[in-house]
């Protein structure tokens, strides 16, 4: 693929103090786009200044929320190397995306170089301290314009990036989880394995809700029988009971994760016997009171690994261990941001390297 780069003539001055970055509220220099339409075919690829979309009010996007997204992260090494982690993954995920939106798909290998010809762009912008990275976000959206409720025949491809600060700033500290059974996330047949932002618009309110209870986040349950667990609001789940670790199963209705995906390959590398399928909420809060739910843990792109102290349903708690991160959870967390930042070997191939930094 060939990509037309015009640089920025107005360089923003980066960040000086990189504990303060947050997540996603600085943006770099650039942005990658690609369009589709009138064209049959996605052409057009360009690099250019970061800046706003002019579109028009009867843009499709706006009234029937035909798009979706992606998310991963560019890594600096101690020895000034950059690279990624697994962005094969996420646009192979991508993919399955547009097939159940609509939305012409992206070739895996103009995805990856899209993000990386993009990274090494903006190189400079990837942060230098430890547990920072550049965020990467890709994104396509209809830009048809009128209110019918179709698939668009026109769609942009953009790929934007924002340095962020290290998740865990002060430190792993778990977190609260409020099991939400009023409210679903997805059900059989709709959208829960793509990564569109209807799915997160829908969360939003029971995650106001767990918030304001003091929770940090929601465990979803499934949207039938409201039994059986599914994922927290922006991680997969997992919990070790009795020495096993189970997880939801990716058939429909949970999105299927790069850093769960990985976490089970370790897993199961490291001989747990790791079980994808339906684990009731109800026996999870049973193994909570008979001191069999060892470790409960969250998955994603953000947090790589977040550990979790206690579980609410029905208005009963159970905690888990004694408050703090658990063995298997921090091995989990160390490998993962071992192999990300270059601190580990990548024996499983993982690492995508870009540019010297």
């Amino acid at each position: 693929m060939e990509i037309k780069i015009t640089r920025s003539k107005n360089l923003k001055a980066r960040p000086a103090d990189e504990s303060k970055l947050g997540f996603g509220k600085i943006f770099t220099d650039h942005m990658f786009l690609m369009t589709y339409g009138p064209e049959p075919e996605w052409h057009d690829a360009r690099i250019v200044p970061y800046g706003p979309f002019e579109l028009d009010p009867a843009c499709v996007v706006f009234h029937y929320a035909q798009e979706l997204f992606e998310g991963l992260k560019a890594y600096r090494t101690a020895d000034n190397k950059i690279q990624l982690f697994r962005p094969d993954c996420n646009a192979a995920r991508m993919q399955d995306s547009c097939d159940r939106m609509c939305i012409p798909p992206i070739p895996v290998d103009d995805f990856i170089q899209a993000v990386k010809t993009l990274v090494e762009i903006d190189k400079d912008w990837v942060p230098h301290t430890d547990g920072a990275s550049l965020y990467i976000r890709p994104y396509i959206f209809a830009t048809d314009v009128g209110l019918g409720v179709h698939a668009s025949k026109n769609y942009i491809f953009a790929i934007i990036a924002a340095p962020s600060g290290a998740y865990y700033a002060e430190g792993i500290n778990p977190v609260r989880i409020y099991v939400e059974d009023e409210y679903i996330r997805a059900a059989p047949g709709l959208t829960g394995h793509t990564k569109c932002g209807g799915n997160y618009a829908a969360s939003i309110k029971a995650g106001d809700l767990a918030e304001e209870k003091g929770f940090a986040q929601v465990l979803w349950l499934d949207g039938v029988e409201k039994k059986y667990v599914e994922e927290v609001g922006s991680m997969n789940i997992f919990f070790k009971i009795d020495g096993k670790i189970y997880t939801a199963a990716c058939t429909g209705t949970v999105l299927p994760g790069v850093t769960r995906r990985s976490g089970i390959e370790l897993l199961k590398d490291w001989g747990y016997d790791v079980i994808e399928g339906k684990l009731a909420i109800a026996d999870v809060m049973e193994a909570g009171r008979n001191g069999k739910l060892e470790e409960v843990f969250g998955t994603g792109t953000a947090a790589v690994v977040s550990p979790v102290k206690e579980l609410y349903w029905k208005g009963e708690s159970v905690n888990i261990g004694d408050g703090k991160i658990g063995p298997v959870t921090q091995k989990l967390y160390d490998t993962m941001t071992g192999i990300q930042w270059g601190r580990l070997p990548d024996d499983k191939n993982w690492i995508f390297p870009v540019c010297e930094g």
